[in-house]
């Protein structure tokens, strides 16, 4: 076949593989000013249409074309032989064979056939150089090919001269040669022509048709008229296009460099395997051989040793440097640290343990007579599941303490777990394993820290445990303190029951109220009350005294505290049951002392009572001492507080009124308003049985106050102290010298008894107080008191109201202008 006026690349030709776009244009040799219209004179307004799949041919752009279609065939070697230009539309989808004019995009270029190849294994391939752009408006013929009439389009240059064109050209050149560049083979000779091109029209169009894009978005360029519009979409198409380019290189070069990485970490850890073999083993089998022989002295079951190994191969098939390696392995060395069956040896010395006890605490012989008894009954039946105690007291009294003299008198393990504020189940369970960082409860980390399963376990302010969404630690301990299901204790982390049964476990509290009731039940209660004035001395002298001197690194015998100065400082500095304040008063003294002997200033042989002025300031607390019986009207009551007994003073006056209005102040409970109504109501109605006018009742008004009124009080115990009070009121008899009372009444005038005698004889016998007046049953209360305690008192039981009013009022009256 002849061969046209153009002249292409017969390089590019033999070379069709795809380098960028879908098809490589063939590369031609463009003048600057060649508009690619050679031949159009010739052709007529219905023209053949040669219906292309996925491809989008461009004015002056030559482009290889491989015919399958029966109908495309006969066209092309009928033009071919006629040398006939042909109309070249792209389909608007690729699956359609036989297209209609709906299915054609409307715009096409007017291409003309260069040369046919028939190819060895049949196929047909032409070679198309595009010409014009046109309109197909509609289609004359489908038979033997389709034939259409068009309309021919102009294409719209910019003026000469346009510097903005220019610029374009320029960068749209640029982008190209890059985007090509991009490509796994650049086609040199195609970025060397491209590079060396002067025509715009097709720089333009040669780049249009290489964008590695679907046919709708050439088509769109294809439709666009304005060459200058033409350029600046096509600029955009091919930013877009290089940044994606440069994405993808970024990701492969990253991938690559990620590779490259693994290779080495690989390569070297193959080196550090070869050479640990060369040294008898790797760190991975040696850290399971060390844990295997850990393993083999452990007195465990066959259930627990079956889970190890299991474990423990599983760990062995790990990877040291994967990531579940190290919670296996952490897993694993829990398991092998905990002390299975393994308990250290009792000391069954009764009197070796008393020694100690007698040592380290001054007082509290009920709980020293407790542990007495545990460790004779260890001693006689050699194996016991040890009792839940729970020590409830005030604060100060040496309730935690006395878990470590515990340990030591049974030469035991000793620790303890605080649990004030705890509100985590998993504190006392552990975690699931599942969970990140888990790990297991406090209970069995702390077994494991002790080495033995039969320490001594402090559980401090039990009270104070806390509730919210992530459980109730209080119902987790349920089964950590009963006998009956603590000898299969299931920690979540560790998964296997442990057995706690020989676990001394000592639970401390303030306020028994704040526990749960079943968790209450559980715990054998021992009372740890306050510390009378010579208890808090003694120790005082025997135990404060000497820690805070060697505390402060004054020498053994610098200055003597005598038992008078002790005794001013406990009286007139401290308001509490325990001797947490005391120590802190005689820490505070002792730096005042070591500040002196550091400035080389003489230090007193004795620090005497009216010294403290000097150490500590001003007294602090007198309000507890007796205020006399002048006024009608006053009664000294006895209360119990979280720090202790304390005196109250319960006042009641008249005013004149019309009706009987009570007035109540002070601060008080609804319980406690409750006793005053009572007693008022009881009053009134057994006005004659205690000498008061019913007048009294229809002219005065009662107003009752409790002083200290920032203080919340309640409480039933001070009902009879109300009655005596508005009965002295009433008749304005006095009352009697140094007495005191504690009770509830009922509105029989019965007398009820109260809690907390012990305390409440303390602050009586702080404050002065000579007489007592109690309820009947409280005798038993008085009985398990040691006598030293009760030195000095004189105690009445009573049974009804109207004994109290005997006892504690005299026949004097008060002289009172008002009666």
């Amino acid at each position: 076949m002849k061969e046209k006026g153009k002249r292409y690349s017969q390089g590019a030709f033999d070379d069709m593989e795809d380098n960028i776009g879908i098809v490589m244009p063939i590369l031609t040799e463009c003048d600057v000013d060649e508009d690619f219209s050679e031949g159009m004179d010739q052709l007529g307004e219905v023209v053949p249409i040669l219906p292309l799949r996925n491809m989008v041919l461009f004015p002056g752009v030559a482009m290889p074309v491989m015919i399958g279609r029966v109908k495309s065939m006969r066209l092309a070697r009928e033009a071919a032989r006629a040398e006939r230009l042909i109309g070249v539309v792209c389909q608007r989808e690729i699956d359609t064979e036989d297209p209609l004019l709906e299915d054609l995009y409307p715009v096409g270029v007017v291409a003309e056939i260069m040369r046919v190849l028939e190819l060895p294994d049949g196929a047909t391939t032409i070679i198309l150089q595009g010409k014009r752009r046109f309109e197909l408006k509609e289609l004359t013929e489908t038979e033997p090919y389709l034939s259409g009439r068009i309309k021919l389009l102009e294409d719209t240059m910019p003026e000469k001269g346009d510097r903005e064109f220019e610029a374009l050209i320029s960068t749209i050149k640029d982008l190209t040669i890059r985007l090509m560049s991009a490509a796994a083979e650049p086609p040199r000779d195609f970025i060397l022509s491209i590079r060396n091109t002067k025509n715009p029209l097709y720089l333009i169009n040669f780049s249009c048709s290489n964008i590695p894009n679907g046919p709708a978005e050439k088509q769109q360029l294809l439709a666009i008229g304005s060459l200058k519009e033409r350029a600046y979409r096509l600029l955009f198409i091919l930013n877009r296009e290089c940044q994606l380019a440069e994405l993808k290189a970024a990701i492969q070069m990253k991938t690559h460099e990620d590779i490259n990485q693994q290779q080495k970490e690989y390569f070297l850890q193959q080196q550090i395997k070869t050479i640990q073999e060369e040294l008898g083993g790797n760190i991975n089998e040696l850290e399971i051989n060390e844990l295997r022989q850990k393993a083999s002295g452990k007195k465990w079951s066959a259930e627990v040793a079956g889970v190890f190994e299991k474990e423990l191969r599983k760990l062995e098939r790990l990877h040291p440097q994967s990531p579940d390696y190290s919670v296996q392995a952490q897993y694993v060395q829990t398991i092998v640290s905990l002390p299975w069956n393994e308990y250290s040896k009792d000391n069954f010395n009764l009197a070796h343990a008393q020694k100690v006890l007698d040592r380290d605490h001054y007082g509290l012989e009920k709980v020293k007579e407790r542990i007495i008894e545990h460790l004779a009954v260890l001693k006689l039946k050699g194996d016991m599941k040890s009792p839940i105690i729970c020590l409830y007291g005030p604060p100060g009294v040496g309730k935690t303490s006395l878990g470590r003299s515990i340990a030591e008198a049974l030469r035991r393990k000793y620790v303890r777990v605080s649990l004030g504020g705890l509100h985590d189940e998993a504190e006392i369970r552990g975690h699931r394993r599942t969970y990140i960082g888990a790990m297991c409860g406090r209970i069995i980390q702390n077994i494991q820290k002790a080495g033995t399963s039969n320490p001594v376990f402090i559980l401090d302010e039990i009270d104070k445990v806390t509730n919210d969404f992530k459980g109730d630690p209080a119902s987790a301990l349920l089964e950590v303190l009963d006998p009956e299901q603590n000898n299969a204790f299931h920690d979540n982390y560790l998964d296997i029951d442990y057995d706690l049964s020989r676990v001394l476990f000592i639970a401390t509290a303030n306020n028994l109220n704040t526990i749960s009731q079943p968790l209450l039940d559980r715990m054998e209660l021992i009372e740890v009350s306050g510390y009378i004035l010579e208890e808090k001395v003694e120790i005082a002298a025997k135990h404060l005294v000497p820690k805070q001197m060697e505390a402060h690194g004054l020498r053994k015998g610098l200055t003597r505290f005598p038992r008078k100065t002790l005794q001013a400082i406990v009286e007139s500095y401290t308001r509490e049951s325990g001797v947490r304040e005391l120590d802190k008063k005689i820490a505070k003294i002792m730096r005042k002392l070591a500040r002196k002997v550091a400035g080389e200033e003489p230090v007193p042989a004795s620090i005497r009572p009216e010294d403290l002025y000097e150490y500590l300031g001003a007294v602090e607390y007198t309000r507890d001492k007796y205020q006399g019986n002048e006024y009608a009207g006053v009664v000294t009551g006895l209360a119990w507080t979280a720090v202790g007994g304390e005196i109250l003073f319960v006042e009641s006056s008249l005013s004149r009124g019309k009706g009987m209005k009570l007035t109540l102040t002070g601060n008080l409970g609804d319980v406690m308003k409750e006793s005053a109504m009572l007693a008022l109501e009881y009053i009134h109605a057994h006005a004659a049985l205690f000498g008061i006018d019913e007048s009294l009742f229809e002219n005065w008004n009662v107003h009752i106050h409790v002083p200290e009124g920032a203080i919340p009080k309640d409480g039933p115990s001070a009902g009879v102290t109300m009655v005596t009070s508005l009965v002295s009121s009433f008749t304005q008899r006095k009352v009697r010298k140094n007495i005191a009372m504690t009770g509830e009444i009922t509105l029989r005038g019965k007398v009820l008894p109260v809690g907390g005698i012990k305390e409440k004889i303390l602050a009586a016998k702080r404050a002065g107080i000579k007489e007592l007046i109690l309820c009947e049953e409280n005798r038993k209360d008085i009985e398990e008191i040691k006598p030293e305690y009760l030195k000095g008192l004189t105690f009445h039981y009573v049974e009804d109201i109207r004994q109290v009013v005997d006892l504690a009022l005299l026949q004097e009256k008060v002289e009172n202008p008002l009666f």
